[in-house]
């Protein structure tokens, strides 16, 4: 069964290093091709990241520089990655190939200007969370105590989204936020978050957040973060399960994905430290559940509720 992971931050690690690190074997990148291949992924989300330490006026420079790495390190000097630009191409991809679906996490790098979001929806992101933690022009992120919701332009920024099958992505949002799109937004997605009623945190979403995103028919992938599993110094597989599980009794069964945040996060469960072992988290669920259901944790829950 292969691995759908929504999201990784190797680009963002790519731009850092200024193309000195090679998409293809860098032990450095936790998602490098070796891994993903080694891992059985047949699909991974790759995340445009801004971080908050850069001026307003370098993001959107900043974000097509992480494309240009896209293009350039993970495309074109590796034959197997396919990029996939229409939600039928997830139904193309041959054996020993795998899908590359660029998304973008938050959207500082638009600022007020939606002829960027289409530029970028040209360049083939098909997934726009609308902040990272903080607050910007289009909504309030998990960390804004305010808990504004959406402006007038974060509005607009999901209609854009509805009309070009964009999916809205909810997991850096705060509650007031999250409510908001799942009102408006036709393709909500969780792309790495994990349930608050097991770790009062933040990024976490609450038992009622879950079962609306359910019923408006998205999925929730769960994330490898320690920080957002449990408040152990050591976390393992069986404790990420445990987040799986919760969701199901909410009645997600299908509609739990996966969503690693491979090198956005410096803490790892052990047994689940990069792309090339991500099979163990396969074979320790198979212990739980049905093939069947393990096979929609996998990714065809996602290919299921996917925008056609």
């Amino acid at each position: 069964m292969g691995i759908i992971d929504l999201h990784c931050d190797v680009l963002y690690k790519l731009w850092l290093a200024e193309g000195k690190l090679s998409f293809a074997d860098s032990p450095e990148l936790d998602t490098n091709k070796q891994r993903l291949l080694e891992g059985g992924v047949k699909v991974q989300s790759f995340a445009i990241f801004t971080p908050p330490s850069l001026k307003a006026e370098h993001r959107f420079q900043a974000a097509l520089d992480q494309i240009y790495y896209f293009q350039t390190e993970v495309l074109a000097k590796n034959p197997e990655m396919k990029q996939i630009k229409d939600w039928s191409d997830f139904d193309k991809l041959q054996d020993g190939e795998v899908g590359a679906m660029l998304t973008l996490e938050g959207v500082e790098p638009i600022g007020n200007d939606l002829k960027k979001l289409q530029l970028f929806y040209e360049l083939g992101v098909r997934a726009v969370g609308l902040t990272w933690n903080y607050a910007n022009l289009a909504a309030d992120g998990a960390d804004e105590p305010r808990n504004g919701g959406l402006s007038l332009f974060g509005r607009e920024v999901v209609k854009f989204h509805n009309e070009h099958k964009i999916l809205t992505d909810v997991s850096h949002l705060c509650e007031g936020s999250f409510w908001d799109v799942i009102e408006l937004a036709k393709y909500p997605v969780a792309s790495h978050s994990n349930a608050r009623a097991l770790l009062d945190h933040q990024r976490n979403l609450r038992d009622e957040q879950a079962k609306a995103l359910f019923e408006k028919g998205g999925t929730l992938h769960v994330v490898y973060c320690t920080w957002f599993i449990n408040d152990q110094e050591t976390v393992t597989i069986p404790d990420l399960i445990k987040h799986i599980d919760h969701f199901c009794s909410l009645g997600g069964v299908r509609n739990i994905g996966l969503g690693s945040d491979f090198d956005g996060i410096n803490t790892k469960i052990v047994g689940l430290e990069h792309a090339g072992v991500s099979y163990n988290l396969i074979n320790e669920l198979l212990k739980h559940y049905s093939e069947e259901e393990v096979r929609g944790f996998a990714g065809e829950n996602f290919l299921r509720n996917r925008p056609s």
